[in-house]
């Protein structure tokens, strides 16, 4: 028996690089709203006291509220008053923003990639949404973060915080837990022992309980106290948590970030429509493990390349996959968008704990099950 050890790590949506990502999306989110033809793509930083908000932004909509979108987003979030410190109500919010490049539109007009580069997406059998178990816990772990805190179970907390579970796998198979570390940023006079004792009960062992043991290792707040959080002790910037919004590092990445990107940049359209062939390909019982890259040049129809990787645990070639996604699925930035209804507003709730394995979203649907199982061998 081979026993090896995976980690992945998540982030509340209070995390300073979280809420970046959340003010892109829902400025992404306002723009579809009254144009869903428009071309967006909002970067957002964030430090003490101010946003900025700035990049491209090409739409028919007469006026987007870009300060009010972003003072609403870290209210809801739970930056509304001074003690959390930091303040939707009265910071800073400082916008530049221009049209897209008219050498980009060229080839987008023309249904192309916006962009360059590979995208991937990967499914496994390990847990029910088929996504890795480490990412799974880990953002079940940040999300009760948050749900503890906003229903006043642990009242002394504040948005910012951060999870991470290590997984021990025999043979390829999640066994036990071997640890965790969670973090959250709390009000200064509440003890240390009542935090990690109220953490371990009302959200680790909650989460964890089936898969932990004696010997689980479990760290909170490792360094004694979490009292500077949010974007006073750290800058925020979109897309620097591009692991915890796709597979925890279980599977490899492209580089490209999704947040405050409308569908025709396939950095987030084909990311998404990999995740959806993979997630397929393993419900239909084809493989229990599976990889797909896809890639793209700017200003072009077809992908340049198709890649789908089983690890060996196919019921065909890897090729004779490949054959069958080409067949079964639309792979051109404009089918991919169509199919999987990507104009539509719904990115706001993509911008926190991870944009894959979550039901509501069209690329979670394993709807191409039924075709698929049709290349079943039939020896078997």
């Amino acid at each position: 028996m081979e026993k090896v050890f995976f980690t992945s790590e998540s982030v509340t949506e209070g995390h300073p690089d979280k809420i970046c990502d959340q003010i892109s999306d829902a400025v992404l989110d306002a723009v579809l709203q009254a144009d869903p033809n428009s071309r967006v793509a909002i970067e957002t930083f964030v430090k003490t006291g101010f946003v900025l908000v700035g990049g491209e932004l090409t739409t028919k909509a007469e006026y987007i509220d870009v300060q009010k979108i972003a003072r609403d987003t870290l209210i809801d979030i739970g930056y509304d008053n001074g003690e959390v410190g930091f303040n939707g109500h009265n910071c800073g919010v400082l916008e530049s923003i221009s049209e897209q490049s008219h050498d980009i539109s060229v080839g987008v007009n023309s249904h192309g990639a916006g962009d360059q580069g590979m995208m991937f997406g990967y499914a496994c059998d390990e847990t029910e949404e088929l996504m890795p178990l480490p990412i799974s816990l880990a953002h079940r772990l940040t999300k009760r973060l948050a749900e503890v805190r906003k229903n006043g179970i642990l009242d002394y907390l504040y948005p910012d915080g951060k999870a991470q579970v290590t997984v021990e796998y025999n043979d390829d198979i999640p066994a036990r837990i071997e640890a965790i570390v969670v973090s959250n940023h709390h009000k200064k006079e509440v003890s240390q022992v009542i935090i990690k004792a109220d953490i371990e009960k009302h959200v680790i062992r909650p989460v964890c309980g089936d898969l932990m043991d004696a010997d689980t290792h479990i760290h909170i707040n490792p360094t004694g106290a979490f009292t500077e959080g949010g974007p006073v002790a750290d800058a925020g910037l979109t897309g620097r948590k591009i692991i915890v919004d796709t597979y925890g590092g279980m599977a490899r990445h492209g580089g490209g970030a999704f947040s405050g990107k409308d569908p025709t940049k396939v950095d987030r359209s084909a990311a998404y429509m990999a995740r959806y062939i993979a997630k397929n390909l393993v419900a239909a019982d084809l493989c229990k493990r599976c990889e797909i890259q896809l890639a793209y040049a700017i200003g072009k129809v077809e992908p340049v390349s198709l890649l789908v990787d089983a690890f060996g645990t196919g019921r065909l070639l890897n090729t004779e996959l490949a054959q069958i996604v080409r067949k079964e699925f639309p792979l051109t930035p404009h089918g991919i968008i169509e199919h999987l209804k990507l104009r539509r507003p719904q990115y706001l709730q993509t911008a926190s704990y991870g944009h894959f394995g979550r039901p509501e979203f069209t690329w979670e649907f394993c709807d191409k099950t039924a075709s698929l199982r049709a290349y079943l061998p039939l020896s078997e």
